[in-house]
């Protein structure tokens, strides 16, 4: 039984229903799944605790959900198609019956080495299906996955091993990344040095690189799993039994471990999953985030195989061999759905159309984005150049700690606005709150952007730190989850997100969301990316601190800085010109593409001595470029 939505009538319909009658909503759809034993009561919850509890006393295997579930009427349509990062390499594809078998060999392999339910085990692993296989092997037995982007340092990653008190770690002999071949193991063996709980590790064999195996420690992938049974009973699991911990970036420093539990998860991720990208049996559906994001999590590896869809994984970047790698993939498996970041569109936009005229991309019907607000020029440029003017885009805003979409489109459902997320997913309730904590009611108002009423997939602590999670979500604004984003609600009652509130600024007393300006600033031509920040101002309480990257041909800084000033102008009005404009080589980003502007802020306001954990930074080094080009 599908609960997909098909008009505009029927999501509002859903939608009031979900408010009215949460638990009755939400027990329509969990009762879809398979449960070994189905709940006692539907919903437990106190903001304060926090203590949230969904579908109380409920058992199940979330694997179950999406092996056996599926084995018997779909078996042999493909789980999951895996394209590597060398167009040249075979790539492979495994059907659901395959999926199944892997999964219960890999569990056998795991069980063996002493790993059970509740122990932890860190993945660090390329972009390959034994990611996923090993994922749903540590949920089938009950052991809790915690995955560990295989790009982070060895002290991030040994950070997040003691935090959680790994009991093993699963990684491979090296990754490729572009035309690059990155010593993976190597990393991890640094990182043991700093640990003590881990057992065992058992390493995939990738790029066929010389690595150190230690002596009743180290096992080979194809050994461990090497006469293994290809079934494997299910362990019975609590509805709120944790699924697994994934670590996000804290502004102290130390990454906040969050936790996903396995009933609520599993019903969230695939009712959005269905619902925002309107997959229909048959599709192909490619989301080209890395599992070691929370986008993976949701929709690379749990929503999409819940709902029996087939999943594409990419091991590549969007710009290897050449910047129309997506296209070719879009192509060469005809993609019906296409998930991707903003970042990566912008990066593709600065290209030009020269690398998207071989394709004919006439497969797609779906076009989504996710981990920022996308802004209005790579939306229209989304739309026109990749979608032919004729795919619905999903703007989706959602979080770690959401554990999945929130707001957004519905495909071909919700009449879309570029840059707005528009509607919340039924069963959200939000809300918009001004700083001293009042409910901001009616359209045509901006605050921040809270959620009054606990849904399925939410967070449920963060690891070993319950207070945190506490002081963190639920202590700013009483009996709410607190975003930590701004949000403005239209007068059609549209949501539009704003950023980090951190991220609004406020000029003489008016107020702008960060986004609003970078989107001006890039309207200049000649502008590649923008990052823009608050500033202490003596005279009108914030200034506006742009870091921009340009193409600098034919231009000069003082005529650039000039333009884009008149561009603002021109675009938001005279109030939102930068004060200091500085050119950059890059900005400060995440592995997942996202901007830490903490450190921009920290440049800005000139307090360099204290940049926090840059661990998580695909490139540290612009850190000092963009220390030394301060404008003061």
């Amino acid at each position: 039984m599908s609960d997909r939505i098909h008009t505009l009538s029927g999501y509002f319909h859903e939608y009031q229903k979900s408010v009215t009658e949460p638990e009755q909503f939400w027990a329509r759809v969990a009762d879809s799944f398979h449960w070994k034993k189905r709940w006692d009561k539907v919903l437990e919850w106190d903001f304060e605790g926090p203590d949230v509890k969904w579908f109380v006393n409920g058992k199940l295997n979330i694997t179950e959900n999406i092996l056996e579930r599926h084995l018997f009427i779909m078996g042999d349509r493909p789980a999951i198609i895996w394209e590597p990062n060398d167009p040249e390499e075979e790539g492979r594809t495994l059907t659901y019956k395959q999926l199944y078998h892997a999964v219960c060999q890999f569990s056998n392999a795991l069980k063996s080495k002493g790993i059970g339910k509740g122990d932890k085990v860190i993945i660090y692993m390329p972009m390959v299906p034994e990611a996923a296989v090993a994922m749903l092997a540590c949920a089938r037995i009950g052991a809790v996955h915690s995955v560990v982007f295989a790009g982070f340092s060895s002290n991030a990653l040994s950070d997040r091993i003691n935090d959680c008190e790994a009991k093993a770690v699963l990684t491979s002999d090296g990754n490729f990344r572009g035309s690059k071949k990155i010593a993976v193991k190597a990393v991890v063996d640094e990182a043991l040095e700093k640990t003590s709980t881990v057992e065992s590790v058992i390493v995939y064999q990738r790029t066929k690189q010389e690595v150190t195996m230690k002596e009743g420690r180290d096992y080979w992938w194809h050994d461990v799993i090497d006469g293994q049974p290809d079934t494997n009973e299910a362990e019975v699991m609590d509805s709120e039994d944790m699924l697994f911990i994934l670590y996000t970036s804290g502004s102290t420093g130390k990454p906040k471990g969050v936790v996903h539990t396995t009933g609520g998860y599993m019903v969230y991720t695939k009712y959005s999953f269905e619902n925002v990208f309107q997959y229909s049996p048959g599709d192909v559906y490619w989301c080209t985030a890395d599992i070691g994001w929370i986008t993976g999590h949701s929709y690379i590896v749990y929503g999409p195989l819940l709902a029996g869809a087939t999943s594409i994984m990419f091991e590549g970047v969007p710009t290897y061999p050449d910047a129309g790698r997506f296209w070719a993939v879009v192509d060469k498996y005809q993609v019906n759905q296409f998930y991707t970041a903003p970042t990566a569109i912008r990066a593709l936009e600065a290209h030009g159309t020269g690398p998207i005229e071989p394709y004919k991309l006439d497969s797609l019907k779906v076009l989504g984005s996710v981990g920022e607000p996308i802004n209005e020029e790579a939306w229209h440029w989304y739309h026109t150049h990749i979608g032919k003017n004729r795919c619905p885009i999903v703007d989706t805003w959602w979080q770690t700690e959401t554990g999945g979409i929130m707001v957004s489109p519905l495909a071909g459902v919700t009449p879309t606005k570029p840059a707005y997320a528009t509607l919340p997913l039924p069963g959200v309730q939000l809300a918009i709150v001004d700083p001293e904590g009042k409910v901001l009611k009616g359209n045509s108002v901006e605050g921040n952007l809270c959620i009054k009423f606990p849904w399925p997939g939410m967070i449920r602590t963060t690891y070993g730190d319950h207070e945190r999670c506490k002081q963190t979500y639920f202590s700013t604004y009483k009996g709410m989850y607190f975003t930590g984003d701004g949000v403005k609600r239209d007068h059609d009652g549209y949501y539009r997100i704003l950023g980090r509130v951190d991220d609004v600024i406020n000029v003489s007393g008016h107020r702008m969301g960060t986004a609003e300006v970078e989107n001006a600033i890039n309207e200049h031509p000649k502008v590649i990316e923008s990052a823009v920040v608050g500033y202490p101002h003596e005279v009108k309480g914030q200034g506006i601190y742009a870091y921009v990257i340009c193409d600098m041909k034919n231009r000069t800084e003082e005529n650039l800085k000039g333009e884009i000033k008149d561009t603002i102008s021109k675009i938001i009005g005279p109030i939102a010109k930068p004060d200091k404009i500085q050119i950059v080589p890059g900005l400060p980003k995440t592995r997942s593409g996202k901007i830490m502007r903490r450190i921009l802020r920290k440049v800005a306001e000139g307090s360099m001595d204290n940049m926090g954990d840059t661990s998580t930074l695909l490139d540290p080094g612009v850190v000092e470029e963009i220390i030394k080009g301060r404008v003061e």
